[in-house]
């Protein structure tokens, strides 16, 4: 009997190791590998309307500033509004109904570069805006309209720019799909993040950053982008390139090897060229907005901490 109650425990146990890798086998994609240490499959969110409304821009021109706003109802004792107050508008053709994006053109108040010539091709592609809120007209009948926030991404500031509201499209849902650590360079569309929203030099999922790719290279809403880094960027970084100089032997080690020889003393030891190690890939990015020559993207998916002047690759997998 003691046999027969063992024989069911055992029974039942390799039932479930099966049900458990059936299971697997379903929640992972058609055609895939098991997922592995290596190359894991990442999985990544729907981004949602805060995420598409609140995520900025960099425009190819500074935009009109005519139509601004002068204030709020508590002015001059406030200086900052948020959702449901009201605004006083300077500027004209407003309309009763309308909506308007109240938007911020931003300079950066920290001038120390987070890569090599960042400043050089922010000027190139243009001027960076922050999206602070959505507004309706409420009212016409003075000199300025008088709007009432119905959503904000941030404090919105007399000064603050308003432009008409433009809807975005929805972006859909990126599979589960493997994820490729060390997918070798392509022909595809690449770029570089030149800024992150906020100013971040490190960022991580869920923030946004800004590429210098955009519809005039086919890039579109929806588009996803492998993030990309090479070892040789670590020697342009200030802090990353002390590594290079520090000792990575052991003092029992006969012929040591030297860290990349053209630029270090050499050795009798391994020559280990920075520039021949494998280039790895580090995030997922899904483009938010797009315009001619850059485009907004919100990472979703990071196996490590993104830099502002990484890579990016059109990832065409999905």
């Amino acid at each position: 009997m003691k046999k027969i109650g063992l024989l069911l425990v055992l029974c039942a146990a390799v039932a479930a190791q099966a049900q458990k890798a059936d299971m697997a086998s379903l929640d992972a994609p058609a055609g895939t590998a098991p997922t592995s240490v290596t190359f894991p499959f990442e999985r990544v969110q729907t981004p949602t309307n805060a995420d598409l409304y609140c995520a900025g821009f960099v425009n190819e021109h500074s935009l009109p500033n005519a139509n601004f706003v002068a204030g709020g109802l508590q002015t001059p004792n406030t200086t900052k509004f948020a959702a449901g107050e009201l605004l006083y508008l300077g500027g004209t053709g407003y309309q009763v109904g309308q909506e308007y994006t109240v938007v911020r053109e931003l300079r950066n108040p920290n001038k120390h570069e987070l890569f090599p010539g960042q400043d050089r091709l922010l000027r190139t592609f243009g001027q960076p805006y922050a999206e602070q809120a959505r507004i309706k007209i409420v009212d016409t009948r003075s000199k300025m309209a008088i709007a009432q926030i119905e959503s904000s991404c941030d404090a919105v500031v007399p000064g603050d720019v308003v432009i008409p509201f433009a809807e975005k499209p929805t972006i859909s849902f990126h599979p589960p799909v493997r994820f490729d650590r060390f997918l070798p360079a392509s022909a595809k569309t690449s770029g570089r993040i030149l800024l992150s929203r906020d100013f971040d030099g490190i960022v991580g999922t869920g923030a946004k950053v800004y590429m210098n790719v955009g519809a005039n290279q086919g890039v579109k809403p929806g588009d996803y982008f492998r993030a990309v880094r090479l070892y040789t960027a670590d020697q342009q970084d200030e802090v990353d390139s002390l590594s290079f100089d520090a000792s990575t032997t052991e003092d029992t080690q006969k012929n040591p090897s030297e860290m990349d020889p053209n630029f270090l003393k050499p050795s009798k030891g391994p020559a280990i060229h920075v520039a021949d190690l494998p280039r790895r890939a580090v995030g997922e990015i899904v483009i938010l907005t797009a315009t001619a020559t850059t485009s907004t993207g919100m990472i979703v998916y990071a196996l490590e901490d993104l830099h502002v002047g990484d890579g990016v690759e059109l990832d065409e997998q999905q």
